[in-house]
């Protein structure tokens, strides 16, 4: 069962497989908001957690494949837990001293077999500027490259990030029918209407991810958005609510200005979806 945390809102997926999961068998996209360990100061590159749109985690909740969980606030030990975790710290300190002694000698290793290779063309190397300076062989500096020891520098050592916590915190579920501070979406007017035009799309095999950069609800690609462009910006509008031609008119041009398709969607009585395309044919 995938786990959905929620906090103000905000729906993220912090374990790796479960992201995966996500993306190749429900066919949705999300958004990795996540500072990468090595690279923390750009936003090129993202990682995990995985943020998703209100509507993606309301379809997997209805599907049965995920549950909405909070954080509780307190977290007291359980019964016959120690109350510190100070033990598990000196092992996971231990560890990390045993992968750099171990990092150490493998490249140290490797840098002797560099040497070793190298050895006849830097002894010819140094031989021909002693010939230059007119100065006599020297055993001891010649052996001295060779024998000097290795000592890996530890910010240059590898240490393993952990894709999911080991022990999880304690998490309480969240009614995802109800609306609460931490999911805030349930019976909301908008929420509702932007999940069915959500789900109706995504019946139909598409693709949809975030569209506010685009000035829409949603972006609707044929396939995986690696491999495709969007085709439409789709704009969700209750059925018979005001909609201003200003408004309108800088959507449809904006769509077209990007090659992209204005999909109007209104829901309608019942199951019923109403669908409108526009596109602004002065600039084709």
């Amino acid at each position: 069962m995938i786990r959905i945390h929620v906090l103000e809102g905000a729906a993220l997926v912090w374990s790796a497989e479960d992201a995966r999961e996500i993306r190749e068998r429900f066919r949705l996209v999300g958004t990795l908001v996540g500072a990468l360990a090595r690279k923390p100061r750009q936003n090129a590159r993202l990682g995990l957690p995985l943020q998703l749109l209100p509507e993606e985690a309301r379809l997997l909740a209805e599907l049965g494949a995920a549950i909405l969980v909070r954080g509780t606030e307190t977290q007291p030990p359980a019964e016959g837990e120690e109350p510190t975790q100070a033990s598990e710290v000196e092992v996971y300190q231990r560890e990390l001293e045993e992968s750099y002694q171990e990092q150490q000698r493998l490249a140290g290793a490797e840098k002797e077999a560099l040497l070793a290779r190298l050895a006849e063309r830097i002894a010819q190397g140094r031989a021909r500027r002693r010939e230059q300076r007119g100065e006599t062989p020297d055993m001891v500096e010649d052996s001295g490259l060779l024998n000097s020891p290795f000592i890996l520098p530890r910010g240059s050592m590898m240490v393993q990030l952990p894709t999911a916590r080991q022990r999880p915190g304690r998490v309480e579920q969240v009614d995802w029918t109800s609306p609460s501070l931490d999911w805030p979406h349930a019976g909301c007017p908008a929420h509702e209407t932007r999940y069915r035009v959500f789900r109706e799309l995504w019946d139909r095999g598409y693709y949809l991810s975030g569209g506010s950069k685009f000035g829409g609800d949603f972006l609707v690609y044929p396939g995986d958005p690696l491999r495709f462009h969007a085709h439409y910006i789709a704009l969700c509008c209750s059925l018979g609510a005001p909609l201003p031609l200003h408004a309108l008119v800088a959507a449809t041009r904006l769509g077209t200005s990007v090659k992209k398709t204005l999909l109007l969607c209104s829901p309608g009585a019942g199951d019923a979806l109403a669908f409108t395309s526009l596109q602004w044919s002065g600039l084709q």
